[in-house]
C-alpha cells in the first residue's frame, strides 16, 4: 500500500497488547487469528491487500483458497468472536476486547481509505468493536 510502512508481527502484537491489556503472547496469537479470520471473510482482492500490508501473517495456511469468490462472505461478529476465542483459548470477553484492538491498529496502519474498504465488507458490529477500543 502506497505510503504505508509494513508492520511486522511483533510490532503489531505489541500495539494490540497496549490497547487490550492482554500479554504480548496472547496478543500475538489473537492478532494472527483475527487477521486470518478476517481475510477469510473478505473478497479475494481485499484479502490480498491485507496480506500485502501484513506479510508476516501470510503462511501456508493463509485462507486465499478456492473458497474465496469475488465478493465478501462475512459472518456475524458474535460468531466471529466465538470462533477466534475457541482458536486462541481466550475468554469471549478477552477476545472481543482484543479483536477491537486489532481492528483499531488495522485502521491506523491501513489509513482511512484502506480501512474503509476492509470494514465496508463486514457487518456494522465490527466497526463498533473497533470504536470501543479507541
Amino acid at each position: 500500500m502506497k505510503g504505508v510502512t509494513l508492520m511486522g508481527r511483533s510490532k503489531l502484537a505489541r500495539a494490540v497488547a497496549e490497547r487490550s491489556g492482554l500479554s504480548r503472547e496472547e496478543s500475538a496469537d489473537l492478532t494472527c487469528a483475527v487477521v486470518e479470520a478476517l481475510a477469510g471473510q473478505l473478497s479475494k482482492g481485499e484479502a490480498r491487500r491485507l496480506a500485502m500490508e501484513f506479510p508476516d501473517f501470510v503462511g501456508a495456511a493463509w485462507p486465499l483458497s478456492a473458497k474465496h469468490r469475488s465478493g465478501a462472505h462475512p459472518v456475524p461478529v458474535e460468531e466471529f468472536v466465538r470462533q477466534v476465542s475457541g482458536r486462541t483459548g481466550l475468554t469471549v470477553e478477552e477476545t472481543r476486547t482484543g479483536t477491537g484492538a486489532v481492528l483499531d491498529v488495522l485502521r491506523e496502519r491501513l489509513g482511512e481509505d484502506g480501512y474503509r474498504h476492509l470494514i465496508g465488507q463486514l457487518p456494522a458490529a465490527y466497526l463498533e468493536l473497533a470504536e470501543s477500543a479507541s
